[in-house]
């Protein structure tokens, strides 16, 4: 089938002249179809291409190698002369290459270095409905570059299972082909894994049985690396003894030669088992496969926004997912599919995979479209638009490392060498900054270190959280055992990243250099640098906290950085760190630590107080008093603390008081006038009390203010004058005496005033211009109130008679008239006259 007619054969010439009319495609074709390898030959010829390339994007580097050669071989030809693939750390291509097939990273790359895509006629995203976030990257980025810099520019979209109207419609309204595929019926067998059984013994199981009760090759669905081992070791005892059966692992960290191993054909009577990780999905042919086994798990990675982290996490496929390696089994003939799920179980998952730019950490992406030049990221056409938290998240990190400028709207320089190195823009800080220092070797260990499983056997041990544990095993020393096999990997992978950056490792194994591990930490997760609280939890520099599972040495460290912590709890549980010293922050980090000065308002001491603070991020690492805070800014505290603790703290003396209630009354009844209510005046303390307390810092010193004289100067010249008028501060009675005006009530001022002080006076006395009768609170010989009124004259022609014949009994030696319009007002107890 391989060499002969494929499914996709009959929708090739439909495919062609599609693209010949039209400036975009796209390929649903089923997986098998043949589309991955066949469409670049057979678009290689078209006149439309005038000799340009055909760049096709494959997801993974395994699938990009593995089509590459491919091709190669159907035009008899070495990989790197008409086909070629460029992947991370691994390039073969010429200067007659024709069609490139690229990971996705180089892809993004090549739009960095030439945004017009310059001798390119022709891009394919391929396995597009993966929905990765360098997919979604690329394709937004071509689509630019199409619209902006190259009309002739062709895009093709290829899918095993895709909605392809959405993409269509994003594609500028693209025809849509679809090739039914070719596939052999496969019998679906549920096989739900028993209560309290490894998943891995499960697998191994079930590898038994297939191998007794079918013919032809095993491929094995497994989430990892970890657990491919495990099933590895676990057969290695088991089919010894059984003649022509050989295992091959295949996942994505393995050297080419051993990945081409798993995907060739073994001699006729041999069979194979082949574990592989879900880069066995699509695009790869994996020759002989008639059985599948699948745990039904997946290991994607998933960013936290709460943590600020990206880890990788087990998850259950999508339906989609379970139907493509079910797929797997029915190329060659009828096959079998053993699910290690059940069917309700089935019922229940998700239809299709999340795309990975709704859930992934977007510091990378902003990064790339920052260099590429686009300052509103929603300039581009998304299938969906990457979320407006992840993306201010990303930006406060490119920001805090330096890639971007402090408004977090341009690159840096520091910003565009992070983004050709390729990697997260974390790691690509580190290993500038740690090759700046002669630390690079180290900083390439680290990055290897934190972007692969741990290697190391604990074997009943507690799993160490100090990073450094892991450097000291990488380097052959260390009290705990390892794998092997997967040090060799990670060193290997070291020496690849150290000869692609051009590093030499620093020598030897000395325990100073250890000592810089926690700063090279610190350099890629600035956010994460925790100090000791006194609960021995830590407290993070982005805010949040951390604490340690028992039994961790590090949990005795004064500082810390973390580089992975799960995400639950309000104080989240350290996987990952290495300590650090206040010395080697205060030397690397000083552009990181922010010298605040604090002002605030003390409520205690009612008075302002000011402190220089030493900030790293959420970290105080010291606070002292200010004997000089700034003038200006004491001043605006000084009235947010009035405001807060209200007017009385400001000396109101009696006047003061008087001043402000009388002018409030004249207001009520002519609105002309300045606001002096209490209200008001909290309101407006910048208008008229800030040019006061030049010098001032709190309540003592507010009692040096003559506040009579500040409130009288928010009237005009006029309006003091009439303000005695209109409201005087005293009444003069028919006795002779000034009593004083009560204004506390706006609507009826009052006086106060012995009943013998008014005789002779006819009518009630007015203010504000005889609008506004006073209250008279008549009082008796011994200042007790005996009646209260606003009309004197009916009070002298009819209460008064009763009033006087109470008062006379009570005060006999008192003057008490029989007609009080004609008597003398008196203050003694008799007028003189008598």
């Amino acid at each position: 089938m391989t060499n002969g007619a494929l499914p996709i054969d009959s929708v090739l010439p439909e495919l062609l002249l599609s693209l010949r009319s039209s400036g975009n495609a796209i390929l649903i074709a089923a997986p098998g179809a043949g589309k991955t390898t066949r469409v670049p030959l057979a678009l290689l010829g078209e006149a439309w291409l005038e000799g340009q390339k055909i760049i096709m994007l494959e997801p993974r580097r395994l699938a990009a190698r593995s089509s590459a050669k491919y091709m190669a071989d159907r035009l008899g030809e070495p990989v790197g002369a008409t086909v070629g693939y460029r992947v991370k750390m691994d390039t073969k291509v010429g200067p007659r290459t024709r069609i490139e097939v690229v990971t996705e990273g180089v892809l993004t790359r090549m739009l960095q270095a030439d945004p017009a895509l310059e001798g390119i006629g022709l891009v394919i995203f391929d396995e597009y409905h993966e929905r990765s976030l360098q997919a979604d990257l690329g394709l937004a980025l071509c689509l630019q570059s199409q619209a902006l810099l190259r009309e002739d520019l062709k895009l093709l979209v290829m899918s095993a299972t895709l909605e392809a109207e959405p993409v269509a419609e994003l594609l500028g309204g693209a025809p849509v082909i679809s090739s039914e595929g070719r596939s052999y019926p496969v019998e679906t067998i549920y096989r739900p894994k028993p209560s309290g059984v490894y998943m891995e013994d499960s697998v191994t199981q079930a590898i038994m049985d297939a191998l007794r009760m079918h013919a032809g090759d095993i491929l094995v669905f497994l989430p990892g690396a970890g657990e491919i081992r495990s099933v590895e070791a676990k057969l290695r005892g088991r089919i010894s003894a059984e003649a022509g059966v050989r295992v091959f692992p295949l996942h994505g960290s393995m050297t080419a030669d051993a990945q081409d191993q798993a995907l060739a054909p073994l001699p006729s009577g041999q069979r194979k088992v082949v574990l592989a990780t879900s880069v066995a999905e699509t695009s790869l042919t994996v020759e002989g496969i008639t059985v599948v086994i699948d745990s039904g798990l997946s290991r994607v990675s998933r960013f936290s926004p709460r943590t600020g982290m990206s880890r990788l996490e087990t998850v259950a496929v999508s339906a989609a997912s379970a139907d493509q390696r079910r797929g797997r089994a029915g190329r060659l003939m009828a096959g079998t599919c053993y699910r290690l799920w059940s069917q309700e179980e089935q019922q229940g998952l998700a239809a299709r995979s999340v795309p990975e730019i709704l859930e992934a950490d977007l510091a990378p992406l902003l990064l790339e479209l920052s260099v590429w030049g686009a300052r509103d990221v929603m300039e581009l056409n998304w299938l969906d638009a990457p979320p407006l938290p992840a993306l201010q998240q990303a930006r406060e990190l490119l920001v805090q490392i330096g890639a971007m400028d402090k408004s977090g709207k341009s690159v840096t320089a520091h910003g565009k060498k992070i983004a050709e190195f390729g990697h997260h823009p974390r790691l690509a800080h580190m290993l500038i900054r740690a090759e700046s220092l002669g630390l690079g070797g180290l900083g390439c260990e680290l990055a290897v270190l934190l972007g692969n499983r741990d290697f190391i056997r604990y074997e009943g041990r507690a799993q160490s959280a100090d990073i450094r544990v892991r450097v000291e095993a990488l380097r052959g020393g260390g009290a705990y055992a390892v794998d092997e096999g997967a040090r060799r990997r990670l060193l290997e992978e070291v020496k690849r990243l150290q000869r692609e950056l051009g590093i030499r490792s620093e020598s030897g194994l000395e325990s100073n250099l250890l000592q810089e591990i926690g700063l090279l930490l610190a350099f890629a997760y600035p956010d994460r640098i925790g100090r000791q609280r006194d609960n021995g939890k830590y407290l993070l520099s982005g805010g949040r906290g951390a604490t340690f599972a028992g039994g961790q040495t590090l949990a005795h460290q004064p500082w810390i950085v973390v580089a992975d912590v799960d995400d639950t709890g309000t104080d989240s549980r350290v996987r990952l760190a290495a300590s650090i010293t206040f010395e080697q922050l205060s030397l690397h980090l000083h552009k990181e630590i922010n010298v605040e000065t604090h002002i605030y308002w003390d409520s205690e001491a009612k008075a302002v107080r000011g402190r220089s603070r030493k900030k790293l991020g959420a970290l105080l690492l010291e606070e002292i008093p200010l004997s000089k805070p700034p003038a200006e800014r004491v001043a605006q505290v000084l009235l947010e603390g009035i405001r807060t603790e209200g007017l009385d703290l400001l000396p109101w003396t009696k006047a003061a008081r008087q001043l402000q209630e009388r002018t409030v009354f004249v207001r009520h009844h002519d609105s002309s006038w300045p606001d002096l209510s209490d209200e008001a005046l909290l309101g407006s303390l910048e208008n008229w009390l800030a040019g006061y307390i030049d010098g001032l810092k709190g309540k003592s010193d507010l009692q040096r203010l003559n506040l009579k004289d500040i409130l009288e100067s928010m009237l005009s010249w006029e309006q003091r004058r009439e303000l005695e008028n209109a409201a005087p501060t005293h009444w003069a009675v028919p006795s002779g005496s000034r009593v004083p005006v009560d204004y506390a009530d706006m609507d009826a001022p009052a006086v106060s005033v012995r009943l013998q002080e008014l005789f002779g006076l006819p009518e009630t006395p007015r203010i504000a211009g005889g609008r506004v009768p006073l209250t008279l609170r008549l009082l008796s010989p011994a200042q007790r109130p005996v009646q209260v009124t606003r009309d004197l004259a009916s009070f002298w022609s009819n209460a008064y008679f009763e009033v006087r014949k109470d008062l006379k009994g009570r005060y006999p030696k008192h003057y008490w008239p029989d007609n009080p319009l004609e008597a003398e007002a008196t203050r003694r107890a008799r007028p003189s006259k008598t």
